[in-house]
């Protein structure tokens, strides 16, 4: 599992709708330390000592916010490859207002996915670490008008829209684009703003994008959002 940022509660009762348990999940792969994508790893802790991987970094940050994850996060490291089970994982730097954040890209030798949130752009390590992946997870987190226009304080709307806040619904549009055309066949919205966005603009403006080069859902790629407030569709990659 990808962060563990809901509650274990709602963790476990999704993955009982997918005939799983928590006892099922044989680590979690930490992005970074922000409540959003933690808050759900102290009671994994403490029922099912789930283990804990994430860059020495992040390590640091989560120790200090979840105690009881000591002794139980195994450390990685950036841009290099590692095995867990049947799978190879790397993990890549994305840009984000914390000390140290990562995305994954993971395959089994067949198919690749890859997950990029919580990135203020595109850096060229990103861009790298997802081209060529089959299905891709991609932040869409706000509308730039109903961010500027929105209750978010000034410097709030600064933070979001800055090089290390998140990305827009625009520039993962562009990011969705060239993705598609280098064979990236399903695509995820993810990480979408309550409060600056919608899953409507969000597919709309991926979807503008990917007709700029002939992509077309349903046709050739597949595109989805990811809802924030239930568990998804299952995805095959």
């Amino acid at each position: 599992m990808i962060d563990a940022g809901i509650s274990m509660r709602r963790i476990e009762m999704e993955l009982n709708k997918n005939g799983l348990t928590c006892r099922d999940i044989s680590g979690i792969l930490v992005t970074h330390e922000h409540t959003d994508h933690i808050c759900g790893v102290k009671m994994l802790q403490k029922h099912y000592h789930t283990p804990l991987l994430m860059p020495d970094t992040v390590a640091r940050d989560v120790e200090n916010i979840v105690p009881e994850t000591a002794g139980n996060i195994a450390c990685i490291p950036v841009g290099e490859g590692f095995d867990l089970g049947d799978l190879h994982i790397r993990c890549f730097h994305t840009p984000h207002d914390t000390p140290e954040s990562v995305g994954y890209r993971i395959t089994d030798g067949h198919r690749t996915f890859a997950l990029a949130t919580d990135l203020g752009h595109v850096s060229a390590e990103v861009l790298r670490e997802l081209i060529g992946a089959d299905t891709v997870v991609l932040e869409s987190n706000h509308d730039m008008d109903m961010l500027r226009c929105g209750p978010y304080p000034h410097y709030l709307k600064k933070r979001v829209a800055s090089d290390r806040g998140h990305l827009s619904n625009k520039m993962c549009g562009k990011l969705a684009e060239r993705l598609y055309t280098e064979g990236t066949g399903k695509i995820i919205l993810a990480h979408l703003s309550r409060n600056n966005n919608t899953p409507e603009l969000a597919y709309n403006s991926a979807l503008e994008a990917l007709g700029r080069s002939g992509g077309e859902p349903g046709k050739n790629v597949e595109l989805f959002v990811a809802p924030s407030d239930c568990c998804g569709p299952v995805i095959e990659v």
